[in-house]
């Protein structure tokens, strides 16, 4: 695992006791995908596009209820990213995942109803910005560093600018490509 920028890590990769000692730490390391020793933040991607088929086929929440999950989702994410990078002493440890959960769920909700090829491509867009931090993303990177509440908001920000951006990217294709 590579370490996140600016900041060594204090281990290479948390352990699973880590993660289950506190809610907080479960819940940002996106319920074992931020365990992954090589790309955790592909990782808990691929995690939360299975999470969000298992959900809308199980569950059907419809726009309402996808839409209330992913605001809860950002709000408990935010106060997990918090927490697990206060007690680590890290910025944006690279294995809090929660984020990439959050902005795939709102990237699959708002281009759906994609078939299984339509979601790969979301995905892929969604981990080249997330990924390679062009423009808007790498301002969203570093417009909300530093402790606490601000440094929690940031882990997530970033990926949802992310996802804004590939939601974009897909717009621009459907209306190039489809006419419309």
């Amino acid at each position: 695992m590579s370490a996140p920028r600016d900041e060594p890590l204090p281990w290479p990769v948390p352990s699973a006791r880590f993660m289950l000692a506190r809610l907080s730490h479960l819940v940002a390391l996106g319920f074992g995908a931020g365990l992954a020793r090589i790309a955790p933040g592909t990782v808990g991607t691929l995690w939360g596009w299975a999470a969000f088929v298992v959900i809308d086929a199980l569950a059907a929440p419809g726009d309402f209820g996808w839409a209330v999950i992913i605001a809860a989702a950002l709000l408990l994410g935010w106060w997990a990213a918090t927490a697990t990078a206060r007690r680590t002493g890290i910025a944006d440890p690279g294995f809090v995942v929660i984020d990439e959960i959050v902005a795939i769920w709102l990237v699959l909700w708002v281009a759906a109803p994609q078939g299984l090829l339509g979601q790969a491509v979301c995905f892929g867009l969604f981990r080249l910005f997330d990924a390679a931090k062009p423009g808007p993303v790498a301002w969203a990177d570093q417009a909300f560093k530093g402790p606490g509440w601000r440094g929690g908001w940031g882990v997530m920000f970033d990926d949802l600018v992310a996802a804004g951006c590939t939601l974009l990217a897909l717009a621009l294709w459907r209306h190039l490509v489809g006419g419309g």
